[in-house]
């Protein structure tokens, strides 16, 4: 099942406007300058009450529930699907969702995908859960065969919503998986007021690693995603003004927005230490992961009743698909190496939702007819902020394979990432990508433009030159570990 073709013509057209006042029959992850990559509003927390049954059997799933052991917690999510008497198939109720304006509420579609997405998750990877809490060795397989139950109300979501019907990094998992606590603080958004909507494991608790994982990815979107949207677009527009002079001064105002938005997004990443124990990851991140390329999977799983019961393959859900840095990617210009590493990279594209694959394929296609790159280095100002901003994507890269490998390969041997991409390659692949443009961009400031550009520059790009050799160091000794 794949996703439509992406059309860019439409990516701007409420980019602007209040979020309060779209309907809901607008894709809730529409891009927009007051709310960037997040939902135009807070995510639902309950369904329609079509939906009572899934709501009631995924409150009833976690491990941890605020009423004690979930039905995780004892293996029997399974077991309960199956008898059959627990779970309509609700598919057609999928339709009857209709907004005030007559057309889909895609508002509540995307809260009854998030459920079925948490459910069919629980449900596949529950025996490699058991198997991990018996102490056996590996994962083994997880089942094979997605009940009509959950996999028809979950493909049909998926397909009004244009979207891979399984768990999602932004429609599922994190940014429409959270609620704000009454809080008596001046500001209600602040991370200490988030909750999350549903879990797997001790989530709903608000001190547990779980909770700090997805919340910490949830305030870092929240904290810097809405001035990444406005800053690409308002560079954009300077540069697109003055077409043939495109001189610093304009763009000097958007490229610092930028600047402070990575550096809050980086703040807010920077506490992910202290929100979840690296030693606690490999345990929920057991149901996140996907069927393409898990040995859980090796036949990809059969959806009952849909694709003409052949097995399909999904990316599990991961941070790669978060759209914060793969918009600066585009906007930037940084040119990644032609390998099998970058075409994973870009088959995540996919796994976005419809409104932000639209919208980084404007600003990629916009970037490359106006030549942000060349325009951002007319000066030694621009070039030098152009650089800094750089070196925030670099720094946004360093700190994620610090995560993968103090929460990832320090945990566990297996090699495969949640997504299906290669743990100790992949994410050098584009780590190595933006130091050498850094080092490229830097080099062809010529000797006088890198002695006026002052110490910080200067020290920041030595910083990039260590750090290139101190990875390749990490990589090759974790490849020589795993034998890769």
């Amino acid at each position: 099942m794949a996703c439509t073709e992406v059309h860019t013509s439409n990516a701007l057209k409420h980019s602007r406007e209040d979020p309060h006042d779209l309907a809901r029959s607008l894709d809730p992850f529409t891009v927009n300058i007051h709310r960037g990559f997040l939902p135009l509003q807070d995510p639902e927390v309950g369904l329609p009450q079509a939906f009572t049954p899934v709501q009631h059997l995924v409150e009833r799933m976690p491990i941890s529930t605020p009423s004690g052991p979930g039905l995780l917690a004892s293996f029997q999510l399974g077991p309960t699907i199956d008898l059959g008497n627990v779970l309509p198939d609700l598919t057609s109720d999928v339709e009857r969702l209709i907004a005030s304006d007559g057309k889909l509420d895609l508002v509540a579609v995307t809260a009854v995908f998030r459920d079925y997405s948490f459910l069919a998750s629980a449900y596949l990877l529950e025996p490699c859960w058991e198997r991990r809490c018996k102490g056996e060795q590996g994962l083994g397989l997880g089942r094979q065969t997605l009940p009509r139950e959950i996999a028809g109300p979950l493909v049909k979501t998926a397909r009004l919503l244009d979207i891979h019907p399984f768990m999602a990094y932004a429609a599922a998992y994190y940014l429409y998986n959270y609620r704000y606590e009454a809080a008596t603080s001046h500001d209600s958004t602040t991370y200490t007021n988030l909750r999350l909507i549903r879990a797997f494991e001790h989530g709903l608790d608000p001190t547990s690693s779980e909770h700090g994982f997805i919340a910490t990815h949830i305030d870092m979107v929240s904290a810097g995603s809405p001035a990444l949207v406005r800053g690409s677009i308002d560079l954009l527009d300077a540069i697109a003004s003055k077409p043939t002079i495109a001189t610093s001064n304009a763009l000097i105002e958007p490229l610092h927005l930028l600047l402070d938005a990575m550096s809050a997004i980086e703040t807010s990443m920077d506490k992910m230490w202290s929100h979840s124990k690296p030693k606690d990851y490999t345990s929920y991140r057991t149901f996140i992961f996907g069927i393409t390329n898990q040995s859980m999977f090796p036949n990809g799983v059969v959806y009952e009743g849909e694709n003409n019961d052949e097995p399909m393959f999904f990316r599990g859900e991961s941070g790669a698909n978060d759209s914060m840095i793969p918009l600066l990617d585009s906007l930037l210009q940084i040119p990644m190496p032609e390998n099998p590493l970058t075409a994973i990279l870009r088959d995540f594209r996919s796994y976005r939702p419809k409104p932000h694959r639209e919208f980084l394929a404007h600003v990629r296609q916009r970037a490359e007819t106006l030549g942000v790159r060349s325009a951002c280095q007319t000066s030694l100002e621009s070039s030098v902020l152009y650089l800094r901003l750089l070196d925030h994507v670099r720094s946004f890269r360093w700190r994620h394979w610090l995560f993968s490998r103090e929460y990832i390969l320090r945990q566990t041997k297996y090699a495969v990432a949640t997504g299906g991409s290669p743990i100790v390659t992949w994410l050098p692949n584009q780590l190595f990508a933006v130091m050498d443009l850094m080092n490229e961009v830097w080099d062809g400031m010529g000797e006088a433009w890198r002695e006026r550009a002052g110490k910080k520059a200067q020290d920041m790009m030595r910083n990039v030159k260590e750090q290139r050799a101190k990875l390749e160091g990490e990589v090759e000794k974790w490849c020589k570990d795993r034998g890769l």
